[in-house]
């Protein structure tokens, strides 16, 4: 993979997802983290769709024309057997499903320092290296779990 600069983002799915949902808090938020233009895996493209097909009942032409607009502000990066192997010792070190470690395998990969995720623990540190953020958790729910 490429080298990334210190300011590499990787953005998990709901992301993606939460810049299409009527959710008014996190809609905007989405947006803006789209616009620093971070890098998804090919899987989160393939979860996007699946999101966007069965919750959102959107069908293909629609779902395509979403797709086209995220393409435009972030760079998709393969998953290969590197990727899939990374992804294995991530899970066992740290104890994550293994579609979350794939997640977590691709952003380490492509040297990014910050992973936007809702899903995975906010704040922990992968391999000294990669910061989870959850960017929709309130600064009340932060304190709770610090």
């Amino acid at each position: 993979m490429k080298p990334m600069s210190d300011n590499c983002r990787f953005a998990d799915t709901n992301v993606l997802i939460y810049t299409v949902d009527c959710d008014s808090r996190k809609k905007p938020i989405a947006i803006q983290l789209l616009l620093k233009k971070p890098i998804i895996s090919i899987q989160v493209v393939n979860e996007c769709t699946n999101v966007l097909r069965k919750k959102f009942q959107l069908d293909y032409t629609r779902i395509a024309e979403i797709m086209d607009n995220y393409l435009k502000t972030v760079t998709v990066v393969p998953i290969t057997i590197q990727t899939v192997t990374l992804a294995w010792e991530m899970g066992e070190k740290y104890n994550y499903s293994y579609y979350d470690s794939l997640i977590i395998a691709s952003a380490l990969e492509n040297e990014c320092t910050i992973l936007y995720s809702e899903d995975l623990h906010h704040g922990q540190v992968i391999e000294e290296r990669l910061r989870i953020v959850n960017p929709f958790s309130s600064k009340k729910e932060d304190s709770r779990k610090n």
